[in-house]
């Protein structure tokens, strides 16, 4: 977020239209940063949620020299839609060339309270910013980054009679589709780290099935954000590092472009160690896949096991497929899986594979490490039948046709 509003310190206009040098300067040297360890930024041009809070103090209120009275009218004024594109060519022209950036989130969690209780005017909003961005990042730069609008994930279930899918899914102009993954109590409030992990796969799943044309889906935004907002409760670090990894394959697998994003919901706001040992845990993973090939679709609702006590998360095309297995059984008091439980034997039939053979690598997602390698064969049944590796807590598989 190029300014976050729940202090006063950290506008990026002040007042609109001025933009302040001492953030400018924070993005500068963040851009700097990012460009030399190698990490990518997805930009977006408001705290859509401590503006609407704060409003009183935002340069934006009309009462503090800006364009609006109210944030209801956030995404219909059309003064303020001048000062919103402004803001975006500020950042277009100055970190535009940036290889630090990977894309742009063009509006954080759109919201029918910002058009008067409406979703109407979501896709020319939409459509508006999209092509002021991209015509202008082409005139400097000859070429775009990609964009997506998020979206606050529970809306979907809160809003029915509101077309909210259309243009978050399927807008022409969006070159990826993103939710903000809080579904109210396994997630937002967890008391095991199996359910959210179940949830992630189905939401992850419901959404893959919106797309029609293939673009990517991924989480921008997961985690506690009601125990941690709204119950002062800050999530045992042992139980939030398994939170954290089973979140993350339960998106990978299921068919979402990596392994999401977390909002800390922490104090101090940043991620654990753990949590960054599970991102290079499945960071190691990815080589094992010909991402560039992979036509994936999820297979979660598809895939069957011969034990009820697993949760599979699954998604695949004719050659290759992704696999994750969670038991359910195993759960200690604290919610968080055994380590000490007797492993498992399972059978797993993955269906939609060609015939041929195949190389299966099984992956600890702990210890981020190949733990076995083995082929088989696939006849021209409808499945693929697997005898997978004996797994205490859970298991990865990366499945290539050879």
């Amino acid at each position: 977020m190029l300014e976050y509003a729940q202090v006063r310190h950290r506008y990026i206009e002040r007042p609109v239209g001025t933009f302040v040098p001492s953030m400018v300067q924070l993005w500068d040297d963040l851009f700097e940063l990012c460009e030399r360890i190698g990490l990518r930024i997805l930009l977006t041009p408001f705290d859509t949620f401590w503006t609407w809070l704060h409003w009183k103090h935002h340069p934006y209120n009309g009462r503090n020299g800006g364009p609006l009275r109210h944030p209801s009218r956030l995404l219909l004024c059309s003064d303020t839609r001048k000062a919103i594109k402004n803001r975006l060519t500020f950042a277009v022209e100055r970190w535009g060339d940036s290889g630090a950036l990977f894309a742009w989130d063009l509006w954080n969690e759109i919201h029918p309270a910002q058009a008067e209780e409406s979703a109407d005017c979501f896709g020319e909003f939409i459509h508006d910013l999209s092509h002021h961005v991209r015509s202008l990042e082409q005139r400097l730069y000859g070429r775009s980054h990609p964009q997506t609008v998020s979206l606050f994930g529970p809306e979907l279930s809160l809003r029915p009679h509101l077309d909210l899918k259309e243009p978050i899914f399927r807008h022409p102009d969006l070159d990826f589709a993103t939710l903000h993954i809080y579904e109210t109590g396994s997630i937002d409030n967890p008391q095991n780290t199996v359910d959210a992990a179940i949830s992630m796969g189905r939401i992850v799943q419901d959404a893959l099935a919106e797309i029609q044309d293939g673009r990517p889906f991924l989480d921008t935004e997961h985690g506690p954000i009601h125990s941690f907002k709204d119950r002062n409760r800050t999530l045992p670090e042992p139980f939030d590092d398994e939170y954290f990894r089973h979140m993350q394959w339960a998106h990978l697998a299921s068919g979402g472009a990596g392994g999401g994003m977390r909002w800390p919901n922490r104090s101090p706001h940043t991620l654990t160690r753990g949590m960054r040992k599970a991102q290079q845990a499945m960071a190691g993973f990815l080589p094992l896949v010909d991402w560039l090939r992979f036509q994936r679709r999820s297979l979660n609702a598809e895939i069957e096991s011969s034990r009820d006590e697993v949760a599979c998360f699954g998604c695949g095309d004719d050659a290759q497929a992704v696999i994750w297995l969670l038991r359910k059984d195993t759960m200690d008091q604290n919610g968080t899986l055994r380590t000490d439980a007797e492993p498992m034997n399972l059978t797993v039939r993955i269906p939609r594979l060609s015939s041929g053979s195949y190389c299966v690598t099984g992956w600890n997602t702990l210890e981020g490490r190949t733990c076995a390698t083995f082929e088989a064969a696939k006849s021209p049944e409808p499945f693929l039948q697997l005898r997978v590796p004996p797994f205490g807590a859970d298991l990865a598989l990366a499945i290539r046709r050879q």
